[in-house]
Formats: C-alpha cells, structure tokens, sequence
C-alpha cells in the first residue's frame, strides 16, 4: 500500500525530508517507523515521540491503511 510521511522538527532534520511517500507493507504505525528507521540512519527510537494519521493523534499500534498520510514527531523538550 502507499501512504504519505510527513517528518516533523528532529526527525525532519535527520531525514532531510519534510515529506515523502512510500510504499508498505507495514499495518501498523510502529512497523512503518521501524521502516523509515531502516531507509534513514539518522531517526532514533521512538519512546517519546508522538504519531498522527490523517491529522488525528494515534497510538503506534494503530492501524494504517492505504492513502493514509502519517505524521511523525520527535520528542520535544521544554522547560
């Protein structure tokens, strides 16, 4: 299946993309980003980090379908 990513702050930073659309055969969010972890070296584990599809927060055991445009952001730190 096709789904859209979009990379959000660190994680745009170590990808160099803001954006990008790939094929899948991931069902969940988790397995997608394990994907992107593989195709680029720079993405960290993410422990912390928050997940969205189709511009609704969503957990990393979520479902994802074909056509789904999934949002990822790193850890963000305050203070």
């Amino acid at each position: 299946m096709k789904v859209k990513i979009r990379y959000f702050a660190a994680f745009r930073e170590a990808t160099g993309l803001e954006t990008e659309a790939v094929d899948t055969s991931a069902s969940t969010t988790g397995a997608l980003f394990n994907e992107c972890r593989a195709r680029h070296e720079g993405l960290e584990n993410f422990t912390a980090s928050l997940v969205a599809i189709n511009d609704e927060m969503a957990q990393w055991e979520s479902s994802i379908e074909n056509d789904d445009e999934v949002l990822f952001f790193p850890p963000v730190a305050g203070g």
